[in-house]
């Protein structure tokens, strides 16, 4: 017989008999359709972790410093005043080298000036953040511009979002501490400093100054720098609270402003006073993959480097055990499946030994008789299989359903059947049935031809 006679007989056959075929296949669709299921929960949860992980952990960013393990060129020469280079030291030299660098898209200086007081015109104080940087290279950094934008004109501010928000009058928030200091279980008092703590401030094209302690005076006084004036406020994170932004204040001025404010506030400090020095760089790369590849040409400029792909590192560990553990359920459950396949194709065997003896007599051999008995076996398993697919679509519907309105209609994680899942599902349903045949069409090659003639 032809590969294509023993086909159309085992399709027959699957056609004949519906009540079984149809038990059979909804036992490996649900098998099917769970592991799809669960493949794409696992990919589906671990592509938004990543997304939120990339969001705040910035892991597609590398933090360059000064490589403090290097001496001095000279030794002892250089500690006593040489004017040899320090090879550890971060300069615009190399910060230009490692804006060559392949896969590099950005690369900007970020001098940490330290947490100092921002003051408003009309006496509103903050704590805030002071970085200087090149403003034009912000958008660069995933951040947005609410209003205005960029200046390369000294004396030119930019607020982040949070900056703009719980920002109070110097004698109201002291008059808070105290009562605070005082009475610190009374909610009335934490009531009313939360919501002043949330309350935005109109700030752009308004002048601020910053003031910093003045740790070089015996009297313990403070410095006051001259007046900014803000030409750019940064829009919210996407998914970032009011609440959670007002703890990251934040201003960002031009590395001009950087060197005159530590000039003003006496903020010089390692190298945040240093023209062509730095203390810290943030380097774009275009993609996550080549984090790794651009950071070790950057060590070779004796530079430190740190990133957040560890953070990847543990999440590809544990979905990847999730993945596997919820593979093992779906197999679990196939396994169950092919039972009954077992048992129906067994049952079929005997039911048809009158058929298998009259194609023994009319010259079938025992090779073709198993491969009819596995080619259905296999039909049943492809027929399942589909079917759980289609299974596998209506649950992920479903389930997106439901996260959708326990999320209350926000975006946020969406489940998806990667397309690799389906012919991995597809797959194991087939060799499902095709393992579940295997003992039937043994069974059934090595009936007695005449025997069961007679019998029947």
């Amino acid at each position: 017989m032809r590969i294509s006679d023993i086909s159309r007989m085992a399709w027959d056959q699957v056609k004949r008999r519906k009540v079984v075929t149809a038990l059979c296949m909804a036992g490996i669709s649900i098998g099917c359709a769970a592991i799809i299921v669960a493949l794409s929960l696992g990919e589906s949860a671990q592509s938004y972790v990543t997304k939120e992980v990339n969001r705040n952990f910035k892991m597609d960013e590398i933090t360059v410093t000064p490589n403090g393990g290097i001496p001095s060129q000279g030794g002892e020469s250089a500690a006593s005043g040489s004017s040899k280079p320090d090879p550890g030291r971060l300069t615009r030299q190399k910060l230009e080298i490692i804006q060559g660098l392949k896969h590099v898209t950005a690369a900007a200086p970020f001098q940490q000036l330290g947490y100092i007081q921002m003051y408003t015109i009309d006496n509103k104080i903050a704590d805030v953040q002071a970085i200087g940087t090149d403003l034009n290279l912000l958008t660069k950094y995933d951040k947005t511009f609410k209003q205005g934008g960029p200046s390369d004109l000294p004396g030119m501010a930019v607020l982040n979002y949070g900056a703009t928000i719980g920002l109070i009058d110097a004698e109201t928030r002291q008059n808070l501490y105290d009562q605070l200091g005082t009475d610190p279980y009374n909610t009335k008092i934490m009531e009313q400093y939360n919501s002043l703590s949330l309350l935005p401030s109109e700030m752009y094209r308004q002048q601020i100054q910053l003031q910093s302690q003045d740790f070089t005076s015996q009297t313990g006084g403070t410095k006051t720098s001259s007046a900014l004036r803000v030409n750019g406020i940064l829009g919210n994170p996407p998914g970032t609270s009011d609440e959670r932004a007002s703890f990251e204040k934040t201003v960002y001025v031009s590395l001009e402003t950087a060197e005159r404010l530590t000039e003003e506030l006496n903020l010089n400090t390692g190298t945040s006073g240093e023209a062509g020095v730095y203390n810290s760089v943030i380097v774009k790369v275009d993609s996550v993959d080549n984090i790794a590849q651009v950071e070790q040409l950057i060590q070779k400029l004796t530079l430190s480097t740190s990133t957040n792909l560890f953070q990847q590192e543990q999440l590809k560990q544990t979905f990847d055990m999730i993945k596997m553990a919820a593979l093992g359920a779906g197999v679990f459950i196939l396994i169950i499946a092919s039972i009954s396949i077992i048992v129906a194709m067994t049952m079929s065997t005997h039911q048809r030994r009158r058929q298998i003896g009259i194609m023994k007599v009319l010259g079938a051999n025992m090779g073709q008789i198993r491969n009819m008995f596995i080619t259905e076996a296999a039909l049943l398993g492809m027929l399942g299989g589909m079917l759980g697919i289609l299974f596998s679509y209506l649950i992920v519907m479903g389930i997106n359903r439901l996260i959708g309105t326990a999320g209350g209609g926000e975006a946020g994680l969406v489940i998806y059947i990667p397309l690799m899942t389906i012919p991995i599902g597809l797959a194991f349903a087939i060799m499902t049935g095709v393992l579940s045949g295997i003992y039937p069409a043994i069974s059934a090659s090595r009936t007695d031809a005449l025997t069961a003639i007679k019998r029947d």
